[in-house]
């Protein structure tokens, strides 16, 4: 019998992991996929990103190009933005087959709150590189700005590219981070009075993710960044004190119920 067991056991976990390689093989394959398509729309991606730039450039008539300092840095460039181009159009497919994997290894309300998690968190981390985009050029008109009067500015294109994503992604992830307090708060992790008590040590980390996220000398840029986020936190505050109020409610109402049944 303990035999059976064991290979029983044996051939659940060969299964696992005959379905974790065929469905990385699946996400390998899209991304691949995704990149050949981002390879044939580098130009156009390349022509948006420094959009900002040309546009500041031309408006103060500072003399400012975008420049390959070596005969590979085009290809380097290219190959990475259309990896980060498969990656990002891809992400619908790869997701799903990490959420298939893992969703039935999950009780049904751990379900749920992945579920409404990937639903609030899209929304807000689509918000926060929208915000980056629009705040992109105060960026490169501040940095620009340092350019001595007479002179050119030759920026590196790989540094400028991913400056800009760097700027988008961080906007985003930070957009995010509220969403996962309000996850560990239904989890049970955390309370909402415990969040709430760190609220000194979040606004100083918010203040320092503004301040590295927008390297200017325009404290509005920063601002500009800080002011959603803080409300995104005391949003986050105030649904984990709703929500621990509901579960205190829910958890007096058993023990009554359990009472009278005594």
């Amino acid at each position: 019998m303990l035999w059976r067991k064991n290979k029983e056991r044996r051939m659940s976990l060969s299964s696992h992991l005959r379905e974790f390689r065929v469905r990385l093989s699946w996400s390998a394959g899209f991304v691949i996929a995704g990149t050949v398509v981002g390879w044939f729309l580098f130009d156009p991606v390349f022509k948006v990103l420094q959009g900002p730039l040309l546009d500041v450039t031309r408006e103060r008539g500072i003399d400012a190009i975008v420049n390959f300092g070596t005969v590979v840095s085009a290809f380097d460039l290219r190959i990475q933005i259309s990896i980060f181009l498969g990656v990002l159009m891809t992400a619908p497919v790869w997701l799903w087959n990490l959420w298939a994997f893992v969703s039935p290894g999950l009780k049904l309300r751990e379900r749920r709150y992945a579920v409404g998690f990937v639903f609030s968190a899209l929304p807000l981390f689509l918000l926060g590189t929208y915000l980056a985009w629009t705040s992109l050029p105060g960026f490169v008109v501040v940095l620009i700005g340092f350019t001595p009067e007479g002179s050119s500015n030759v920026i590196n294109a790989a540094e400028y590219v991913l400056f800009a994503i760097r700027i988008l992604l961080i906007f985003g992830l930070a957009f995010v981070m509220p969403v996962v307090l309000v996850l560990m708060n239904f989890a049970g992790l955390v309370t909402g009075k415990g969040i709430l008590k760190a609220w000194r040590i979040a606004l100083l980390i918010i203040a320092t993710v503004s301040a590295l996220a927008t390297p200017t000398a325009e404290p509005m840029s920063m601002f500009l960044l800080m002011a959603p986020l803080t409300l995104l936190f005391f949003t986050a505050v105030g649904i984990s004190i709703a929500n621990d109020k509901r579960r205190a409610r829910k958890l007096s109402k058993f023990v009554d119920d359990d009472i009278e049944v005594q």
